[in-house]
């Protein structure tokens, strides 16, 4: 019998004794065991704190984010191998793209993230404040990576998304991660984890797995640690209450399985595309991963008035459903993850029963393709109805974790929106509408209850992503009986594993620690015009001052000609009277357009190779005729820019060879009387050396 190993403190070690035996859910025959009993879970810790965390906190966020592109591309070329183990979990093909490559795809989402950030081992979080009247003394906010791990208990449901989708945001914090993946279906992870290991593209110690059960692992958590859960409720609460964990203060994200709900809009008929693309969300939601999602839809909210159409319609899309062999070519629901899966789902639905009637599918029974029913896990799809919502507990409170939803009626919208809140927080809610009024009035009502909420209507149905599908630029978590917790969401996602510290000193001396230019602090002599500099020569705080220009009545004017824009402000016989200007005053773009004629070195070719736009741009002071103008132009922050992947020579543009970065400029706009009346940030994008 094959014996599932853990990766831990760098080495491939399997657990004492026989183990839990693991079993292919479609068979029914035995696929390996696992055990963790005689590791010592303190030092599997304590590795991933002093041999990790160090090596991760050296690397730059840019490092770390071509790193985990760099594992995204290498896990790619083993697609067919994880495929192959993933049909053992009862998995089809559609189901194991979703767990595999929507896995992958997660790793390349956080990899892209790494733009957000500079190319340094901390960052700068929000605006930075003036805490003095003569600007010597400024506050902001930097994040720094946890000295700690990140700790990953996952559910049984998505052994490889639910490893990558997290690992991706603590690694690319410089956090390293323990990952315990369900016991059921962790032969799939340890087959990924192994090739993570072998490639050899993570530090050592960033990544460690634990296949079986946890011991007393989260009693050696402390305050620099964080813990993320993924599952039942109950689980997630119990884990919660360790010891050291409440003493330590440790974060601990739960992400707990919901009784999220769909609802159908009150205009929807069946004569209207929503109509459909009610009905197929809803099948989609029942059968995919054979309902083991945490974002399934448990809850189904109808009008009154439609409820038998509706029923009789999911019925019949759901009776088209193959169900079998997840290699069979027509099977489209394979079975759930194992026999003890199924057990619990049927005890689940017993509980449904004192309130429900099963108005399609069956407890005992399910025709399969190329499987025995029996041997394998497999479970009929099961649509349960309840027509008292308001007077019965059940369907707002048990979860059957499989293809199970109770179709139940509402009244009008704003029942709708109080039933949606019966199941007291959930991951997600869908409201299927074409009307613009209800969807506002349900998502303004609704959103305190759901941490995400699906309009779905024919403008977005073809590219939808769909109600189950957490997303990784998009925050994933839910209030409540959800959790009350927060994964994913991009550079949110990031933050939860770095330290947030408010720091104060003059600007100059927050200037050199932050490695971004603070305005008013001491500006650096470049030697030679900046423009001049390639990527690498070019310094945070390089400043120039330019020469001045005095603005004339005749320059507003013609610019006023050249660029259409004759609002009244900048015409000279306005009569002035009672608005915000004693006289005629110069166009903002117009004293932005001579900042670039004044700070622009022109007169040969340069390393810069275009402007790449213009951020935070403000006018804070008009500017009348008579005015001399001058420029403070400061490099404020460097930015690589990765050469673009090009896999196909047509795919060529001109420039792609090109080594270069991103420039930011503070751009300073002031007159004679030194006032700032204006100020921007511009970016340039700047050669690097040709090697």
């Amino acid at each position: 019998m094959l014996k599932l190993e853990n990766y831990i403190t760098g080495k491939w070690i399997t657990g004492d004794g026989d183990g839990q035996l693991l079993y292919n859910a479609v068979t029914g025959d035995p696929v390996a065991a696992a055990s963790t009993k005689g590791l010592d879970f303190k030092s599997i810790i304590e590795y991933g704190r002093s041999v990790g965390n160090p090596a991760l906190r050296k690397m730059t966020f840019h490092q770390r984010g071509n790193m985990l592109k760099a594992l995204a591309l290498h896990l790619r070329n083993h697609l067919e191998k994880f495929y192959t183990i993933s049909y053992q979990t009862g998995a089809t093909k559609a189901d194991s793209w979703v767990d595999i490559e929507g896995g992958i795809g997660n790793l390349f989402a956080n990899a892209s993230l790494r733009r957000k950030f500079p190319d340094d081992v901390i960052c700068t979080d929000g605006e930075s404040h003036n805490l003095s009247k003569n600007n010597t003394f400024i506050g902001t906010h930097i994040l720094v990576p946890k000295e700690g791990v990140a700790i990953h208990i996952n559910a049984f449901n998505f052994p490889v998304w639910g490893m990558l989708e997290k690992i991706a945001v603590n690694l690319l914090a410089g956090v390293p991660a323990i990952v315990k993946p369900a016991t059921v279906t962790s032969y799939l992870t340890e087959a990924v984890v192994k090739e993570i290991i072998s490639s050899k593209i993570l530090p050592e110690g960033a990544l460690q797995l634990v296949c079986g059960n946890a011991g007393d692992l989260l009693h050696h958590t402390g305050s620099q640690d964080v813990v993320t859960f993924t599952g039942s409720a109950s689980t997630g609460q119990m884990l919660k209450k360790t010891t050291s964990i409440l003493e330590n203060n440790v974060p601990f994200n739960m992400e707990a399985d919901s009784l999220n709900c769909i609802v159908l809009g009150e205009e929807v008929t069946p004569d209207k595309p929503e109509w459909d693309i009610f009905i197929k969300e809803i099948r989609k939601e029942m059968t995919l991963k054979a309902g083991q999602r945490c974002t399934g839809v448990r809850r189904i909210f109808v009008p009154e008035n439609k409820m038998e159409d509706v029923w009789k319609a999911i019925a019949s899309s759901l009776s088209q459903t193959v169900i079998g062999n997840p290699l069979h070519e027509k099977v489209r629901m394979g079975s759930l993850a194992g026999e003890s899966q199924r057990t619990e789902v049927k005890g689940q639905i017993e509980k449904l029963l004192a309130s429900c009637q099963i108005i399609y599918g069956s407890l005992d029974s399910v025709e399969v393709v190329d499987a025995d029913a029996k041997r394998g896990a497999f479970i009929s799809p099961v649509l349960l109805m309840n027509d008292k919502p308001h007077s019965s507990n059940e369907p707002h409170e048990v979860e059957a974790f499989g293809p199970v939803s109770t179709i139940m009626p509402y009244k009008n919208r704003e029942d709708a929106i109080a039933l949606s809140k019966l199941g007291k927080g959930s991951l997600v809610s869908t409201i299927v509408t074409a009307d613009y009024k209800e969807a506002r009035q349900y998502v303004t009502g609704a959103a305190s209850h759901h941490g995400r909420i699906l309009v779905l209507n024919n403008e977005c149905a073809k590219e939808s992503t769909g109600h189950g599908s957490p997303l990784p630029l998009l925050v994933h978590g839910g209030p409540g009986r959800a959790g009350g917790g927060e994964e994913m969401g991009g550079v949110r996602g990031v933050k939860h594993y770095l330290q947030r510290t408010a720091i104060q000193g003059s600007p100059s001396m927050i200037t050199e620690i932050t490695n971004v230019y603070q305005p008013n602090a001491k500006g650096k002599d470049p030697g030679k015009h900046p423009f001049k500099k390639y990527f690498e020569e070019l310094q945070v705080g390089d400043q120039i001052i330019t020469d001045k220009r005095v603005i004339t009545s005749e320059d507003i004017d013609r610019f006023a000609d050249l660029s259409g824009d004759h609002f009244y402000a900048h015409i000279k016989t306005t009569d002035f009277t009672g608005t915000m200007f004693e006289q005629q005053v110069a166009h903002g773009y117009f004293i932005m357009s001579i900042a670039a004629g004044l700070f622009v070195d022109s007169y040969e070719k340069n390393p810069v190779l275009l402007n790449y736009g213009i951020d935070e741009l403000r006018f804070t002071k008009p500017v009348y005729p008579g005015a001399e103008v001058y420029i403070r132009f400061t490099c404020k922050e460097k930015l690589p820019n990765d050469k673009r992947v090009i896999e196909k020579p047509e795919d060529f543009k001109r420039g792609d060879d090109i080594d270069k970065g991103i420039v930011k400029w503070l751009v300073e706009f002031l007159d004679e009387t030194n006032e700032i009346t204006g100020v921007a940030t511009i970016l340039t994008m700047v050669s690097k050396k040709l090697q």
